[in-house]
């Protein structure tokens, strides 16, 4: 319990640091979203009430205890027959959308997590299979011509891939949609094929990073003393390779694999951008050109939290998978 308990309060530690310099930095920029609301004319009168109704008349300090605050027992903006509510938990309020950044985030989510999941699954399976495969076929044709792939796929940025997939398999070729996105809901069919190009364009990317983290991890491992010792026990090659190589090279993937999946559940900006998809990173974005610092923050801090939970799940899967990491966190914190 003890365990669980610091790790849950540098959780929450670090979640106020964020939300606290992310606060200050974004309220304390040049753009005033107040004037943007203030409407025209915007006299000096009308600007100081716009200011007012949307709380940022207060000190600094004062604002962010007020944001926090929201968090836990809901946000009234204005004291007027105009007053906006704002339900627990509340991040802020989107005047220029109309609606807390909680609904527009809850909004938004499925897009990005319907992304980021199935690409994150793809690039896994597709990465460890290439890697494990490269190293098992060290030296040959077949690992030359598959770390080379990974480099090309590395240098290229994700929105070159993703133009040239719409280009080819979108235009040209007139196989997938070129932008949109379906509902779950509505039809799983479409739903899958609506994100089959933005699944396969992460994955690429992604995949050849993984692939040469196997190699390299998996060749490290079959180096090692108890590999040949299992080897001079008569054991198959596949069952040394699953059950000795396989099992201790999966503890930094999954490192790297649950804060990728942190990252990307917080909004693939480029990729949404690309394929004109209504996620968290069209979202952000719009939000940037708009000066809506309520989804700024809002988002960023939704961003921190995936990213802080996964890197939770990270800790919990390495006792799973090296029994090793569970007495050594027992020593620590016994």
């Amino acid at each position: 319990m003890t365990r669980v308990s610091k790790r849950l309060g540098g959780m929450i530690l670090v979640l106020l640091i964020v939300s606290f310099l992310t606060y200050v930095v974004l309220i304390a920029a040049p753009a005033d979203p107040a004037l943007m609301s203030c409407g025209r004319p915007c006299t000096p009168d009308r600007l100081a009430d716009a200011r007012a109704f949307m709380g940022y008349d207060e000190p600094l300090i004062a604002q962010y205890v007020s944001f926090l605050t929201g968090i836990f027992t809901g946000r009234t903006f204005g004291s007027t027959a105009a007053a906006v509510e704002c339900a627990a938990p509340c991040l802020g309020y989107s005047f220029r959308l109309g609606a807390p950044v909680t609904e527009l985030i809850a909004d938004r989510a499925p897009v990005t997590f319907s992304l980021a999941i199935g690409a994150a699954v793809l690039w896994l399976v597709l990465g460890v299979a290439a890697g494990t495969i490269s190293a098992v076929k060290r030296g040959t044709l077949l690992d030359r011509a598959a770390m080379t792939l990974s480099v090309a796929a590395v240098s290229a940025p994700a929105y070159l891939v993703g133009l040239i997939g719409l280009l080819i398999f979108g235009f040209t070729l007139d196989m997938v949609p070129v932008s949109g996105y379906v509902p779950l809901t509505e039809s799983p069919i479409d739903w899958a094929w609506h994100l089959i190009l933005p699944w396969l364009v992460l994955a690429l990317i992604s995949a050849a990073v993984y692939a040469r983290l196997t190699r390299t991890q998996l060749l490290d491992v079959l180096g090692e003393d108890f590999v040949r010792t299992a080897r001079a026990k008569g054991l198959r090659e596949g069952v040394v390779l699953r059950r000795h190589g396989l099992r201790n090279t999966l503890v930094p993937i999954v490192t790297y694999f649950g804060l990728d999946l942190g990252s990307l559940l917080g909004g693939a900006v480029l990729t949404e951008r690309v394929f004109s998809m209504p996620g968290l990173g069209s979202l952000l974005i719009d939000a940037f050109g708009n000066a809506d610092l309520p989804v700024i923050i809002g988002i960023t801090l939704f961003s921190t939290a995936m990213i802080v939970a996964a890197n939770a799940a990270v800790d919990l899967l390495h006792g799973v998978l090296d029994p090793r990491v569970t007495h050594v966190q027992k020593g620590i914190f016994s």
